[in-house]
């Protein structure tokens, strides 16, 4: 455990993105570390309590290998502010001074400088807010406390996402016990180097996404539908990734159970967004998202194959062809897969989620690690245990970031996709463990 707590500490203090070699030796440690750890089955409690402590260590430290925290710092500014985040671009603020986002004189100010020095550090600076409602509002509860530190900031955000890897543990302990497996599976994700370094060290809310799922599941099991679509709807309106969970409901649920269910969670769906409700919200949203789709890619896998291809056919990056046709592909996927599973019962559900976002994965131009979080989790409440070779992989990924032209090295990218497929493949094929594997 100590080994695990240096390596952490030097990920957190000592290490810029850019020195890739030491990031990757830091990171294999605690993935030896973690690897030990999980093999020599460690009690359940001190695994809790060592999972607790090595996120503590970066309770002081700005997010290391990230920096989103000063666009999500940006947006809060802004909602603290009275400004609506979807309704206009960093760069469109900067320009007029303000002026049009900020109506009273003192307020944009006094605003202004803050944000002028922040909009120097963002990555992201000509595209609208991406950040859905229940982010906005952490941003800017955080913002409010802290307009002006980014350390501060940065402490509330950490908060935040401490106190949902606190409740997704209890939620996994629960669930697990609940089904009769060892609780000490539950490890597997609170241990795991990628979990503890992208979103603890990081700042990445797939930490909350995943307590909404775990706690909209946790009470669809316990016969509290509209309580769970209530989680469920607040998991979508913190990224929009989880509406994905919807059409494996459509055979667990039927008729008028169903039907309530989709209202409620299209309810609070409706009651979050309404804040930020304007003429232009759809048009800048459907931008923001065209842009991820149209545009962006990162450590891809089908997607990196077919653009070679496309490159081959046509002699140039097919991108704006491909990403959304993958991203329909994945949708039509997840359709297929609802309508097809053998026995749909709700304790498959974690399961088939896992394998769903796997396909969405696989098909998307942009995979940044900390997506992969939520595969971790999820796999713990299945037979699988691929997500968490996969995460340990996705530290190739920074090879990119070791100058400012973010080249990525393809080779890298190869070696994390073809183990990772070796090791599903084996997962598939090799018989059903039992419930009592830890």
């Amino acid at each position: 455990m100590a080994l695990s707590g240096a390596a952490y500490a030097g990920v957190a203090y000592a290490t810029p993105r850019a020195q890739f070699g030491q990031l990757l030796g830091l990171l294999a440690v605690a993935l030896l570390a973690y690897a030990w750890l999980l093999r020599s089955r460690l009690p359940w409690r001190w695994g809790l309590a060592a999972a607790l402590g090595f996120r503590l260590l970066w309770l002081p430290a700005l997010p290391a290998l990230s920096d989103d925290v000063y666009r999500f710092h940006w947006d809060g500014l802004l909602v603290a502010n009275g400004v609506n985040p979807f309704q206009f671009r960093p760069d469109e603020i900067i320009a007029d001074g303000a002026r049009a986002s900020i109506k009273d004189e003192q307020q944009r100010n006094r605003v202004l400088p803050r944000l002028q020095q922040l909009y120097r550090q963002l990555n992201s600076p000509h595209y609208y807010s991406v950040y859905p409602p229940v982010c906005q509002y952490i941003f800017g509860a955080a913002a409010r406390w802290f307009p002006d530190s980014d350390l501060g900031f940065a402490g509330a955000l950490r908060a935040v996402l401490l106190a949902a890897e606190i409740g997704s543990a209890g939620l996994l302990l629960a669930l697990l016990s609940a089904s009769g497996a060892p609780l000490t599976r539950a490890l597997r994700y609170l241990l795991h180097p990628l979990v503890i370094v992208e979103l603890t060290g990081n700042l990445h809310f797939e930490s909350v996404v995943l307590f909404f799922l775990l706690l909209a599941g946790w009470l669809l099991s316990r016969q509290r539908g509209a309580a769970s679509a209530l989680a469920l709807g607040l998991g979508i309106a913190t990224k929009l990734l989880p509406i994905l969970a919807l059409p494996l409901l459509l055979r667990r649920l039927n008729g008028r159970p169903l039907a309530a269910y989709l209202a409620i969670t299209l309810g609070t769906l409706a009651v979050l967004f309404s804040p930020f409700l304007a003429v232009d919200l759809l048009t800048n949203l459907g931008r923001s998202l065209a842009l991820y789709f149209r545009s962006f890619e990162f450590n891809a896998s089908i997607y990196y194959v077919l653009r070679g291809l496309g490159y081959w056919l046509t002699g140039y990056n097919e991108i704006a062809i491909l990403g959304p046709a993958l991203a329909l592909g994945s949708g039509l996927l997840g359709l297929v897969l609802a309508s097809r599973e053998r026995r749909p019962t709700l304790a498959s559900l974690p399961q088939t989620l896992l394998l769903l976002l796997t396909a969405y994965y696989a098909l998307a131009t942009t995979v940044h690690p900390w997506y992969l979080t939520l595969l971790i989790g999820l796999s713990v409440l299945s037979r699988f245990r691929y997500p968490a070779v996969w995460g340990g992989l996705a530290v190739l990924s920074y090879a990119a970031y070791r100058s400012s032209a973010y080249t990525e090295n393809l080779w890298l990218v190869g070696i994390e996709y073809a183990v990772t497929a070796v090791v599903l493949s084996a997962e598939i094929l090799r018989p059903r463990a039992t419930g009592n594997e830890p």
